[in-house]
């Protein structure tokens, strides 16, 4: 098993995500769905020292709270941060072959799948992990 983290973390990067996305949506700045795939991405590829909004939460924000009342398997989140950078990468293709209302859709779905994981704990990508790492016989430490 991977060690555990503090879900907070990737809430708050969802928090980021879909405040982002939707700000550029109201001002159409085109320019932060590749930047935001950039940041998903390094964060799903190469952990949360990596990923800007994690990393920030994780030296600034979370010494500062209490500690967690649980902590979870890093593995979820970062499968479902993947399926935001797949949607994403999708969207920044869109934009260069100017479909841009398939380019926001796209992000748009991103940002309101971040926004309801940031809101309410419930992180659809998460759950799919869940659902096909327990299909396919691998242990996850789940709530």
């Amino acid at each position: 098993m991977p060690t555990p983290i503090d879900p907070r973390g990737p809430r708050f990067n969802q928090a980021v995500l879909t405040v982002g996305l939707l700000a550029g949506f109201v001002v159409d700045a085109r320019v932060v769905i590749p930047v935001f795939a950039l940041v998903l991405f390094a964060g799903a590829a190469f952990g949360s020292d990596y990923g800007p909004a994690l990393r920030f939460f994780k030296e600034v924000i979370g010494p500062r709270l209490d500690a967690p009342s649980f902590l979870e398997d890093p593995r979820p989140p970062r499968f479902a941060a993947a399926v935001g950078v797949v949607f994403l990468a999708g969207a920044s293709v869109a934009l260069l072959v100017g479909a841009t209302g398939l380019a926001w859709a796209l992000a748009l779905v991103v940002a309101a799948l971040a926004g309801l994981a940031a809101t309410t704990g419930i992180c659809v990508g998460c759950e799919i992990y869940v659902l096909l790492a327990r299909r396919s016989g691998v242990e996850v430490a789940h709530r």
